[in-house]
């Protein structure tokens, strides 16, 4: 997937390698060690919203405070998760599009 900008998942899967290579972290990217930084950076993007009203939670973005935490533990999580896809050599996008594929025929339209 490549936007008009350039941005695509193994051009930032790449970066993403590069910066832990620079910084010997290779070792620490381990499959469980990377899930679990996963699943922390959830749970702080949750935090945000923890105790919102779904109406406070709708307008999150309209405040630069809030819509720059979010977008913060957006990148956090993607990125976790991409390396997490690197280091497995989870093709991150054929594998979503697989589960929609699973998904549209285990919940079909009514």
């Amino acid at each position: 997937m490549t936007r008009q900008d350039g941005l695509d998942v193994a051009g930032l899967q790449r970066r993403l390698a590069e910066f832990a290579a620079e910084r010997d972290w290779e070792p620490y990217h381990t499959p469980k060690n990377l899930a679990v930084a996963l699943s922390v950076e959830a749970s702080e993007l949750v935090e945000i919203f923890q105790w919102l009203t779904p109406e406070q939670s709708a307008r999150v973005m309209e405040e630069e405070g809030s819509a720059h935490r979010v977008r913060d533990e957006v990148a956090d999580v993607l990125a976790y998760l991409l390396q997490f896809c690197e280091v497995l050599g989870i093709d991150a996008l054929a594998a979503l599009s697989d589960k929609i594929d699973r998904n549209e025929i285990r919940f079909p339209p009514k």
